[in-house]
């Protein structure tokens, strides 16, 4: 069969966004918050595969619906301030024409603009990035508007970024009408917050992508596998979700291997959903757990290989023991992998891994 409704692959917006009503309503009802309020900075930690992306153009659709103008997600990247500009000016344009749909404006006013949001030769080509926005925020205000820029992919020791933050916490002073989301994965949020110009964020509302709880994974797949045509009984639906292990990327490959083994009639013998449940896990881990070993120094594997004996929790003292080390060398390795979001520590003096499909793929590769 052919696969109309599932999305497996990395920012491909799947057709329902499983699981994070909460966490869209909480940032929503910030953007409804005072202008330089906490609840306008929002920071996205997760690992990959945990729908970062996808979030955020979830949020960006819903803003505009509310009358923000939105800057949609943009990555961290040379030209990324000259795109935001870009972003704010092409959406914002809607609220700048008048009845007849004709952009007002015509000569170059105090602002520096000439028609709509469009900037005039001087100040597009003398004026700072910080300058262009508080100028689009002003004129944006005229109209009762406000704006959100979203930033994906979020990097340490980015120039651009610090522009930006740096732009964004003199609005704020200003009272300007803007608000702020950036997502990225968790080790690099991490060291972003230790940035000395960007300590700012540290105040700002940090939101921790989890696992999606399985019950609202069953309950999309008793939806959508219908709509794909294929007819899967309660007892595989349910085995399905619960080997996702919560992931949304790993939601998408389930489902898309399962309609993809499925006859033309829409069943699945047990063989090919077995087989499908098997390729999924292997493309997760060939897209996900590689890349996510391949940022690891040699220490911080050997730290998550000496958790491998174990079946769901290691004892600190233990994987020091196995590694060779002292306790407090083995904790430099626990803080950074915690920091990183691929372990976490469910009690005292233990830790479990966090990243779904890690420890087989640590395994195979010791085979």
């Amino acid at each position: 069969m052919k696969d109309t409704v599932f999305s497996p692959a990395f920012g491909n917006r799947p057709n329902q966004l499983v699981g994070r009503s909460k966490i869209t309503n909480d940032i929503l009802e910030g953007l409804e918050s005072e202008p330089g309020s906490k609840e306008r900075a929002t920071l996205l930690l997760g690992q990959r595969g945990f729908g970062k992306t996808v979030l955020l153009w979830e949020i960006a659709d819903l803003a505009r619906e509310r009358g923000f103008v939105v800057a949609s997600p943009t990555v961290v990247s040379d030209n990324m301030p000259e795109r935001i500009i870009e972003k704010i000016q092409d959406d914002g344009e809607r609220f700048m024409k008048d009845k007849r749909g004709r952009l007002v404006g015509g000569t170059v006013g105090a602002l520096g603009f000439t028609v709509g949001l469009q900037f005039s030769d001087a100040v597009q080509e003398t004026k700072s990035f910080g300058y262009k926005l508080a100028k689009l925020s002003e004129r944006l205000e005229e109209q009762d508007r406000g704006i959100l820029v979203l930033v994906d992919e979020v990097q340490a020791s980015s120039p651009e970024l610090k522009q930006l933050v740096t732009s964004y916490l003199e609005l704020v002073g200003e009272r300007r009408n803007v608000a702020l989301v950036l997502a990225g994965l968790p080790g690099a949020v991490s060291a972003v917050l230790n940035e000395r110009v960007l300590t700012f964020l540290n105040r700002a509302h940090k939101i921790q992508l989890g696992p999606l709880a399985i019950g609202d994974v069953d309950a999309f797949f008793a939806q959508a596998f219908p709509k794909a045509g294929v007819m899967l009984d309660r007892e595989m639906r349910r085995e399905a979700a619960l080997h996702t292990e919560g992931s949304p990327y790993m939601l998408q490959l389930v489902g898309h291997y399962i309609v993809e083994y499925a006859d033309d009639n829409g069943h699945i013998s047990n063989g090919g959903f077995s087989d499908a449940l098997s390729t999924a896990a292997s493309s997760f881990k060939e897209d996900v757990c590689s890349t996510t070993v391949a940022a690891l120094s040699d220490k911080d594997v050997d730290f998550l290989r000496a958790m491998l004996i174990d079946d769901e929790q290691s004892n600190i003292s233990d994987i020091a023991r196995r590694m060779g080390v002292t306790g407090d060398y083995a904790q430099k390795y626990r803080k950074r992998l915690i920091s990183s979001g691929i372990i976490e520590a469910p009690r005292r003096g233990y830790v479990s891994i966090a990243v779904p499909f890690l420890a087989d793929y640590l395994r195979d590769s010791l085979d």
